[in-house]
């Protein structure tokens, strides 16, 4: 008997884990020179040479954010073959790559549209690269949710995901406009793009928090909405419901929880005026814990 027999693992699922393994090491490869290419510089350059810590930042999000969505696409079952696990493996993966790569783009044009994103990290902008690398990571651990929730690899299956994701990315739109609106409102119209751009790291991390939250509270409505692949509106409408749902119930419970943990803070002066990282860093702690909490009671 095998050490791999002795763990369960038969000489076909070891064979199978080892074409995953493969096809995530290229992927994650292509993705950190994919960022280079994308806003033509040279990755190398920008991270070891200039020592741009942004496009470091930014990259490790695209990287990390990559990474969630490959354990999305791997399932530790057997195919019915090699070729149909590397095809369907490399299917996802280029699949959840060009989502990811999508989602930054519509981030960057629509949520985002105030500033050049990609020009403020290649000048080393640490604020916008710290939205840029958790917009990434949001966008991955939401398509990741849907890869779970999707079955088989149809076409129907491609349609379904790509609503979600849909879905998600308008939900993350939203998400900043409000958060905009109430920056704006407490510092008589200012833009929270702009002061992101004079580089707000506080700021920055705050609103990451929200990001990470929605992104994590989007992962309970696969537990809820039964995989129907051809059932295209009810798909849309039904997880645009759930994500305004818990859009709602998640700023409820922050607002609240953050009023009780932080107690005679002021929190829009602490962050937004003296830029405090460390009242930011709890506030995005509280963000993603509730999101963890609210998700786990409700799966």
């Amino acid at each position: 008997m095998t050490i791999l027999q002795h763990f369960g693992i038969t000489t076909e699922l070891a064979i199978i884990l080892g074409i995953d393994l493969a096809i995530a090491i290229i992927l994650l490869t292509a993705m950190r020179y994919l960022q280079g290419w994308t806003v033509k510089v040279n990755s190398t350059h920008e991270l070891s040479e200039r020592d741009n810590f942004a496009f470091g930042i930014s990259t490790a999000g695209a990287v990390a954010g990559l990474g969630i969505v490959l354990t999305g696409a791997i399932t530790g079952e057997a195919a019915e073959s090699y070729w149909v696990e590397a095809i369907g493996m490399s299917a996802y993966g280029i699949f959840g790559l060009m989502l990811i790569k999508l989602g930054r783009f519509l981030h960057d044009k629509i949520a985002l549209n105030e500033i050049d994103k990609n020009a403020l990290i290649i000048k080393g902008n640490i604020s916008v690269a710290i939205v840029d690398a958790t917009a990434a990571i949001a966008t991955a651990i939401i398509i990741r949710a849907v890869l779970i929730w999707a079955e088989d690899l149809t076409l129907d299956t491609f349609i379904a995901i790509f609503s979600a994701f849909a879905i998600s990315q308008l939900m993350l739109v939203l998400l900043t406009r409000i958060r905009e609106k109430g920056y704006a409102k407490r510092h008589q119209e200012a833009s929270m793009q702009q002061a992101l751009a004079q580089g707000q790291t506080a700021l920055a991390i705050r609103h990451s928090g929200y990001m990470l939250a929605m992104a994590l509270s989007f992962n309970a409505a696969s537990h809820f909405i039964i995989f129907i692949p051809d059932a295209y509106i009810n798909n849309i409408i039904g997880w645009l419901v759930f994500s305004v749902i818990m859009l709602l119930a998640l700023s409820l419970l922050q607002a609240l929880v953050k009023k009780l943990v932080l107690a005679n803070i002021n929190l829009a002066e602490e962050v937004e005026l003296q830029h405090n990282v460390g009242i930011a860093t709890v506030e995005l702690a509280i963000s993603v814990a509730i999101a963890l909490i609210l998700t786990s009671l409700m799966v």
